[in-house]
């Protein structure tokens, strides 16, 4: 017959198992903990799931995909500007607005470009006499009536051909008035040239006696740089000069020779035949830049069939526009328009 300990340990008390016994005691256990502290337990499962919410798994977290918009991109409207308590710290940072930009005329344009044509001389006062007995007021009206044309053929409208009269000096006044009076901006004297007396010699032309001189040849131009408009007047005489000597002539060295006395002149570009020619009335008094050219010498006899001819007189009237549309040009380029 089997003992009773061994039977309790086999089947439990009363014939129920042993683990539904010990179970059983360990709930009983429970509920005799205080209310107080009932609560413990369900705070250690909120804590656990706060921090699962928190810190969710590295397997589950996704890369962020960019955003999608089926609208098109606006123009980022510019930031307000800012108070007047921060405007010093923010202005230094903040990007320059691009300035309005002005269309700017860089060219000439020759209908503002005033010119002053001044015929050297008078039908009263003649000027120098050529190898064949013609008057330099002639050859000087002819040049600059065809100087005039192709001006105004180059839009140069408001180019005016000075004509004066009476005799020498007071000529000289009267076209320095009726010029001043003009609001121009450029003076130019046409003139054609001679020697002094002392370098003359006879001949006979046309049954007629004459005088000539065949030493010297050459255009000249002169400045004065008693004119208010000096270095104006010095640029137009530059690119003037150059033009006569682009077109294959050559200017009169005679100038900047002391044989020529009272007639000698500084000189001032010994590449293109500038002079200085202070006292010059036309060239001291008047208002606007002034320039005077002596196209070429009329009492050198073999000059003199050169200057008298169609195509020399076109040679030169083109160099005259082509130097005054480069100076107009120059000068729009850094004054602006008239």
């Amino acid at each position: 017959m089997p003992s009773v300990r061994k039977t309790f340990d086999q089947s439990g008390f009363g014939g129920w198992p042993r683990r539904t016994i010990v179970a059983a005691m360990v709930a009983l256990l429970l509920l005799s903990v205080e209310a107080s502290h009932a609560g413990w337990l369900s705070d250690v499962f909120k804590g656990t799931s706060k921090q699962a919410k928190q810190s969710p798994s590295p397997k589950r977290t996704a890369v962020p995909k960019p955003a999608a918009s089926s609208k098109p991109a606006r123009v980022a409207k510019p930031a307000a500007a800012p108070n007047r308590r921060t405007a010093k710290a923010v202005a230094p940072r903040a990007a320059a607005k691009p300035s309005v930009s002005k269309t700017v005329a860089t060219t000439c344009e020759p209908s503002k470009f005033r010119i002053v044509l001044d015929v050297g001389h008078t039908a009263q006062s003649e000027g120098a006499i050529s190898a064949r007995n013609v008057s330099e007021f002639v050859y000087n009206l002819r040049l600059t009536q065809r100087i005039e044309e192709k001006l105004k053929a180059e839009g140069f409208t408001e180019t005016k051909l000075l004509l004066t009269e009476g005799k020498a000096r007071a000529s000289l006044v009267k076209r320095v008035a009726a010029a001043n009076n003009l609001p121009a901006n450029l003076f130019l004297s046409i003139h054609h040239d001679s020697v002094p007396k002392k370098f003359l010699e006879d001949w006979e032309f046309g049954g007629r006696k004459s005088r000539f001189s065949d030493r010297f040849s050459g255009y000249s131009v002169f400045v004065s740089s008693n004119n208010p408009e000096y270095k104006a007047s010095l640029s137009i005489a530059e690119l003037l000069a150059k033009e006569m000597k682009a077109q294959g002539l050559k200017y009169a060295e005679q100038y900047s020779q002391p044989i020529m006395g009272r007639y000698q002149h500084p000189l001032l570009n010994k590449e293109t035949g500038v002079y200085s020619y202070d006292k010059l009335i036309v060239l001291k008094k008047t208002r606007m830049a002034a320039v005077l050219l002596e196209a070429g010498s009329i009492i050198n006899r073999d000059e003199e069939l050169q200057m008298d001819s169609a195509e020399r007189r076109d040679i030169i009237s083109s160099g005259v526009v082509a130097a005054i549309k480069e100076y107009c040009d120059r000068r729009w380029g850094i004054l602006g328009p008239l």
